[in-house]
């Protein structure tokens, strides 16, 4: 028995396409939804952190060669690191951070670095002369 099929009435199959194209879209806007929340949140979460960051009043404390200097910007170039000490470290030294169960990291002058309290640093000389032996 052949199916009867009024011209221009959508098939069966043409229903079911327009259903699953229908259900994509819902997803998709679902999805898009999802997608925004998570966003909206991310940032509303940024920005609190951004302004507890902005706020902090006291200084934070760090070490340069087992001296404590006591800093309240939230970034310190390497160059600004150098010139606390008294007096400041000379371009013969080279600048490192302490990173605790890695390898020191070598601060560039020109480098920003993140303050935060506990931070070290140690200078090292520049260049390293071996003895003739």
């Amino acid at each position: 028995m052949t199916e009867h099929h009024e011209p221009g009435a959508p098939t069966d199959r043409e229903k079911q396409l327009a259903a699953f194209k229908e259900r994509q879209l819902q997803e998709l806007r679902e999805f898009e939804e999802r997608q925004l929340k998570a966003l909206e949140e991310f940032e509303r979460q940024e920005l609190e952190e951004l302004k507890e960051f902005e706020e902090r009043q006291h200084p934070y404390e760090i070490k340069i060669d087992r001296t404590e200097f006591k800093v309240t910007e939230h970034f310190l170039t390497g160059a600004q690191l150098r010139a606390l000490p008294n007096p400041p470290i000379g371009s013969d030294r080279d600048l490192f951070e302490v990173v605790p169960g890695g390898s020191d990291e070598k601060i560039a002058d020109t480098q920003k670095v993140k303050m935060r309290d506990g931070l070290r640093f140690f200078t090292a000389p520049a260049q390293i002369n071996p003895g003739l032996i």
